[in-house]
């Protein structure tokens, strides 16, 4: 129990003890009771309801120990002579009589905390906060990472080397430096912009920012037919759709759970960084600046905020359709006092999100190497074929480059070419759509792939330089500023996981609506990529 929140607490302890079960009641923030003036008699309190009472604070160690030998005599604990009443009515009152008897005298207002709210609350000034702390966000996510995703890409890039040096088998050496250092390596490349995003998602929410931030786009949400429960559930979907999705469950109203649950994968979650930031640094150049901030932090905060826009416009449609009158429910929501986080406890936080994505790594995006390797180097070609086709087989490049503009990859690339030739990607970058399905970093690999084939030593040249091999565009560059600004809005929009949908499917129970969500998403992203790239070749880019 929160001793600062406490008299909201006892209804659910008065149902805990009414259970019949040995049970112990651990007070905490007791020492932020004291500094505001509040006080608690944890021996009346223990003696008022029955059961022991410790006191801890638990990012200073105070109370630990004392707890956890309190858990070894468990089978000795006292229970209430007289359970608690179980009417709501009676209940209040038990829990009014309890506080009564221990004490218990509720904290003055946190003076720092009212002052701070006094701005960030405002309407005008706290958006105004709002806006420059997103900014700063993404300006900090591409700065302070930049050096640790360089060091990640010179280790790889020595695995590499140590492979092709060492292992003298052909096929053994290019599973593990194309598939593996190349593929997978391409997506942990990323790794210290994703630590890092989850580190200042954990020290926003550990200082209490992300609950103002919540309360002050409630409303925004109410002006899309939406409550601030609602951009929390969105708010968690950052760092995956999925939570985001199960944390629809909070929210009282069918008809606002379904609408947010189709827009939360149009938040922008972490499987999208490693693409934004491989395309935005092919498309901005890093030096760029406008003003005092660093165009590539713009453009990522650019794309979070159409994802975020995109997501509450999806919410009202799907509301409106499904509009079937009723007063909408109001928002209630605790305002934590500023605190000073814990460093433990932000990095656990960021530490269980970095393992979600790693352990991503480690399947999905392997096994989808591996099988993509495989496309890209099959069928075998003898050096006969090739020799008649005008390779060099004495040039390993080339070779490869053969190899993989002639796999089976190639053949389905350009299988679906006719769809995606108006928004000018090429097989190659067909097949990284295609893969992305399972999971958007796959993407990632992909291209790291097909770029290694072309360039071993520098596979970031080798995808500036590509150029499609053959047909009306044969020569011309294949990431050009349309392209581009074409597959980020794509990515903005697509729903590329698989995990996502078995989870729309679990929490609506139909395949009504998962099924829904990846047509509207896929059509709605092909759409709109066609849209950035008319808009970037009008603009001239």
């Amino acid at each position: 129990m929160d001793a600062t929140t406490l008299r909201r607490s006892l209804g659910f302890v008065a149902q805990v003890l009414a259970r019949g079960l040995p049970a112990c009641v651990v007070v905490t923030f007791t020492d932020e009771l004291a500094c505001r003036q509040g006080c608690l008699d944890a021996a009346a309190f223990a003696q008022a309801l029955g059961v022991p009472v410790l006191q801890v604070v638990g990012h200073r160690g105070l109370g630990v120990a004392q707890l956890r030998e309190q858990l070894t005599t468990w089978r000795t604990w006292p229970v209430p002579a007289v359970p608690p009443p179980t009417d709501p009515g009676e209940r209040a009152a038990w829990a009014e009589s309890v506080l009564v008897f221990a004490g218990y005298r509720p904290p003055g207002r946190h003076r720092v905390t009212q002052r701070i709210d006094a701005v960030l609350l405002h309407p005008l000034w706290g958006t105004a906060v709002f806006l420059a702390v997103m900014t700063l966000f993404f300006q900090t996510v591409f700065t302070v990472a930049a050096p640790l995703q360089g060091g990640v890409e010179t280790l790889f890039a020595c695995l590499s080397g140590l492979v092709d040096a060492h292992v003298g088998n052909p096929w053994l050496s290019g599973l593990l430096a194309d598939a593996l250092l190349a593929g997978v390596g391409g997506v942990l490349v990323f790794v210290p912009q994703i630590v890092l995003l989850f580190l200042l998602l954990a020290l926003l929410e550990g200082v209490g920012y992300l609950a103002r931030a919540a309360f002050l786009m409630d409303r925004v949400m109410a002006r899309f037919g939406l409550e601030g429960r609602a951009f929390v559930a969105l708010l968690s979907s950052f760092a995956c759709a999925i939570p985001g999705i199960m944390a629809t469950r909070t929210l009282p109203s069918a008809r606002d759970r379904l609408a947010t649950m189709m827009a939360a994968p149009l938040m922008t979650c972490s499987a999208r960084l490693p693409v934004y930031v491989l395309l935005i640094g092919l498309l901005v150049d890093p030096s760029a600046k406008l003003g005092p901030f660093g165009v590539q932090g713009l453009v990522m905060f650019g794309l979070y905020l159409l994802g975020a826009v995109s997501a509450m416009l999806a919410a009202w449609v799907f509301k409106k359709l499904g509009e079937r009158g009723g007063r909408p429910v109001p928002f209630f929501m605790e305002m934590p006092p500023y605190r000073l986080p814990a460093p433990r406890a932000v990095l656990v936080a960021m530490g269980s999100s970095a393992r979600i994505f790693l352990r991503k790594c480690s399947t999905v995006i392997v096994a989808t190497s591996v099988l993509l390797w495989l496309l890209l180097n099959l069928p075998l070609h003898s050096d006969a074929h090739m020799r008649a086709a005008g390779v060099d087989t004495t040039d390993s490049v080339a070779v490869s480059a053969y190899t993989v503009d002639h796999s089976y990859a190639a053949d389905l690339g350009r299988l679906v070419a006719p769809v995606f030739d108006p928004l000018g990607f090429d097989w190659r970058i067909n097949v990284g759509v295609l893969s992305a399905q399972a999971a958007r970093e796959t993407f990632v690999a992909t291209l790291g792939q097909v770029a290694a084939a072309q360039d071993p030593e520098e596979p970031e040249q080798a995808l500036r330089a590509m150029t499609y091999p053959d047909g009306p565009r044969a020569g011309e560059p294949v990431f050009t500023a349309p392209t581009i600004a074409a597959l980020l809005v794509y990515f903005v929009y697509a729903l590329q996981c698989m995990a996502t949908v078995a989870v729309l499917r679990r929490e609506t129970g139909t395949w009504r609506w998962p099924l829904t969500a990846l047509a509207y998403l896929t059509a709605l992203a092909w759409l709109m990529a066609y849209v950035a790239r008319t808009a970037t070749v009008l603009l001239g880019g």
